[in-house]
Order: C-alpha cells, then sequence, then structure tokens
C-alpha cells in the first residue's frame, strides 16, 4: 500500500561536504530568525533553498538551484540508494542515550482520502501555500518529512546498522544531537525496504505542510498531463522513515500561549474555567510539568498572578458538542481546545486552527518567561501526546489540533536533496525495482 522507491539523492560535492555541518539547517517551520540570519551568511548553506530570503523568494530558490547544478555545488549520485539516518540524542535527567534509527527515500505521495499516508493533525493553510510555491519553482524536495511504519520484528535494523559503519557524514546538529548519514546501493537490500512497506500504513509524524504540498503539486501536474501514469517524479514525496515499534520515539509536549484576548482579566477566566474544571492554586510555576505528568485531563495554567493546575470533572465530558468520535473527545488536546480555548476564552474550534491568539511553544520555560513579562496572556500547559493516541486518532479518520505533537529530535535540511524534475530521479533501466 506504501510504495517506496530509492532516491539518486543531490548532495554537496566532496569539497564543500568536508564541512556539512556548515551547510545544514533547522527544518522550515523551527528555524528562529536569529538562526537565519547567522545560516544566510554562508553562501552554500541549505537554508538558501530551503526559506529563500527576499521578494519572489521561491525563484530564487529555483536560479540558485539551477546555478548550484551547473557550477557543480550540487552533483547528482550516480546510483540510487536508501539512505540510513541515524540520530543520537539524550533528554535533561536521563542517563540514557538514544537513537533514532531510519532511512529516507521516494514515497508516492497518496491522497488523504486513499489511507495510505496517514495524518494525525491539521495544517495552517499559509504555510502550505509557502511550501506549494517552493516545490513548484524548484521541484525539489530539501528536506525529508517523518514517517511511520511497523515492523515489530526489526528486520531493516540489521542492514541500517552494517551501512553505519561507512557513513556519509557524522556531525552535531543545532539541536545537540549527532546526525548520521548513510547509504545503502545493494538492489537485493533495497527490495527488502520496499517489500516491508509495500502492504503498511505510514503515519505521518512531522511535515504535514510539506507533504500537503507534495499532494497539491502531484494533482496539479498529473491534471496537466495528459500521458499521466502515476510513475512520473512529482508523484513521490522525500521521507524519513523510522519504526514505530521502536522505544526511541520521543514525542516531546507542545504547549500554547495565548496572546490578544480583547478585555483579559485572569479572574474573569477562572471564574469561566470553573464549571468545567477543578481548580487548583500553584506555588511554585516551574512544578507545573510535574504535577500533571501521567494524568489525563489535567493541564497547567500560567496567569499574570500564578499558575494553576485544572483537571477536567469528568462528568462534564458528556456535554462536548463537539462531533468526534469518543476516543477523539477524550484526548487532552480535545478537552484543551473545546473546554478551555472555545468555551473559556471564546474562540469557536472553527476559528483556531488560523487564530492569530493562539501560538505553540515546546519550551515550557519560555512559557513561564512570556506571561510573566507581559508578552501573554496566558500559556496552558500539556503532556506529550503518546503513541498510541496517535495511532489511534489516524485510525478514527480524524486529526487533533495542529501543533499537537513534537517528535524529537527534528530532521535538519542540507545532508541530501531530492529532485522530481523531469530526468533527474530517473534510476538505470537495469534496476527495476
Amino acid at each position: 500500500m506504501a510504495p517506496i522507491k530509492p532516491v539518486r539523492a543531490w548532495r554537496y560535492n566532496s569539497r564543500l561536504s568536508a564541512g556539512i555541518e556548515n551547510l545544514t539547517s533547522p527544518l522550515f517551520d523551527v528555524v528562529s530568525e536569529k538562526q537565519r540570519q547567522v545560516l544566510y551568511q554562508n553562501p552554500y548553506n541549505s537554508i538558501h533553498l530551503s526559506v529563500p530570503q527576499g521578494e519572489d523568494a521561491a525563484e530564487r530558490a529555483r536560479r540558485l538551484l539551477e546555478e548550484w547544478k551547473r557550477n557543480g555545488t550540487l552533483e547528482q549520485d550516480p546510483l540510487p540508494g536508501i539512505y540510513g539516518y541515524y540520530q543520537y540524542f539524550s533528554l535533561p535527567g536521563s542517563p540514557r542515550e538514544y537513537c533514532r534509527k531510519g532511512f529516507i527515500c521516494h514515497i508516492k505521495a497518496y491522497d488523504w482520502s486513499e489511507n495510505v499516508v496517514l495524518r494525525h493533525e491539521s495544517t495552517i493553510p499559509a504555510a502550505v501555500n509557502d511550501r506549494i510555491e517552493l516545490l513548484e519553482k524548484t521541484q525539489l524536495h530539501v528536506s525529508p518529512t517523518h514517517g511511520l511504519y511497523q515492523d515489530n520484528d526489526f528486520e531493516l535494523e540489521s542492514y541500517l546498522d552494517e551501512s553505519m559503519r561507512k557513513p556519509l557524514y557524522e556531525i552535531e546538529d543545532y539541536q545537540g544531537v549527532r546526525e548520521v548519514l548513510s547509504v545503502i546501493h545493494d538492489f537485493n537490500v533495497i527490495g527488502k525496504f520496499i517489500a516491508k512497506l509495500q502492504d503498511q500504513q505510514v503515519i505521518l509524524a512531522d511535515g504535514h505542510h510539506r507533504y500537503e504540498s507534495s499532494l497539491v503539486y502531484r494533482k496539479r501536474q498529473a491534471a496537466a498531463d495528459p500521458e499521466h501514469t502515476g510513475e512520473e517524479p512529482y508523484n513521490f514525496h522525500l521521507m524519513y522513515l523510522t519504526n514505530a515499534a521502536s522505544d526511541n520515539l520521543m514525542i516531546l509536549p507542545t504547549h500554547r500561549l495565548i496572546r490578544g484576548v480583547d478585555d483579559w482579566n485572569d479572574n474573569d477566566l477562572l471564574q469561566k474555567l470553573e464549571p468545567y474544571f477543578t481548580i487548583r492554586p500553584l506555588e511554585n510555576p516551574y512544578d507545573v510539568p510535574e504535577i500533571i505528568a501521567g494524568k489525563p485531563w489535567a493541564f497547567g495554567l500560567l496567569l499574570k498572578e500564578g499558575a494553576c493546575k485544572l483537571r477536567l470533572k469528568p462528568e462534564v465530558l458528556e456535554s462536548m458538542t463537539w462531533h468526534f468520535p469518543e476516543v477523539v473527545k477524550r484526548l487532552d488536546l480535545t478537552v484543551l481546545h473545546y473546554f478551555v480555548i472555545e468555551k473559556a476564552l471564546g474562540i469557536p474550534g472553527r476559528d483556531q486552527r488560523k487564530s492569530e491568539k493562539i501560538s505553540f511553544s515546546r519550551n515550557f520555560t519560555q512559557c513561564v518567561t512570556e506571561v510573566a513579562g507581559g508578552k501573554a496572556q496566558a500559556a496552558l500547559i500539556t503532556n506529550a501526546v503518546r503513541m498510541h493516541e496517535i495511532q489511534t486518532v489516524c485510525r478514527s479518520g480524524y486529526t487533533l489540533p495542529q501543533k499537537s505533537t513534537y517528535f524529537y529530535p527534528k530532521a535538519i535540511a542540507g545532508f541530501l536533496f531530492s529532485s522530481i524534475q523531469a530526468g533527474d530521479s530517473d534510476l538505470p533501466q537495469c534496476l527495476a525495482f
């Protein structure tokens, strides 16, 4: 159900790739303005393709890409491959070193309705439009999205481990994560990867905006192509696939910051919350994550004058009028967005995707600082969404609110690029995958 193909990647030439750590960049939706300005100083950094600057930015990226291909800044690998991608990382308070093991390949960009690639959260329209324009101009995937497959026997890991004995790149990135890239060219081994995925659904973990831009681009190209077969390069998307059965998959919570609500008053908000929640004042806002940890329907509320723990009164769940299946209604984030953001703050569910009053942060300390400093009126602190909840939502056909998950660490841009321009992704005729 999820056909994948090896990639003939474009990569920096050997002279430049000797300093590959100076050419990589964070993904477009997490790179800060400060990081951008530093990265733009390097004329060869991948940021110029992933987040081009200036007017008509997408056209600037197209011209730069053509120049880099022409002058040899980027060179295409002669053989198609499956690219092993390992990320070694640790988490605060834990002595364990995690290793998220996966591989990068092309996957057919299926429409959501086909139930092959499954989404778990909504997208923000403006961000999708930005990615569509860039893809149309450059016909290049600058960074992979992140998908999840299921392999309880971990069959593919032995091949990935073997490829990692001769890595192409190994760096420490901006997150403090050790990033390692390798490649598998063996025809028979690549066939095992294809076979493992062919009967599976894939859950999209990260990169909904980039994947959705691929869907739009594929449909436009197919409509304009009278000889469309479904195998043209524009049908495919670059994805980093990791095993959902692994215990090295980390999902961090994403908190909500509230700004710009008219006639704001902390006490009025608390009164509006009282019918739905048990409210417990807290002396120290920094205790919130520990106090709500592992408790269903429990949230932290940070206000200018102090912090509270909110815990939903179980009997009020039945009053939810959103038309979701029961498994979706009972999720923490559904409860938060209905009873706090819609009912208490007055922002209807239909408007929440585009509301400028809601922003997102995975940094708890930032939330405390912004509320204390008056840059935000409130912060809503959440527990992380769990893997089985994501799978439940995907199978239900519904989605979580936008920015519900933060799979850590993020992939990076710059290790390799995937062209979907006619001719660039052709495979040698002898390799009939």
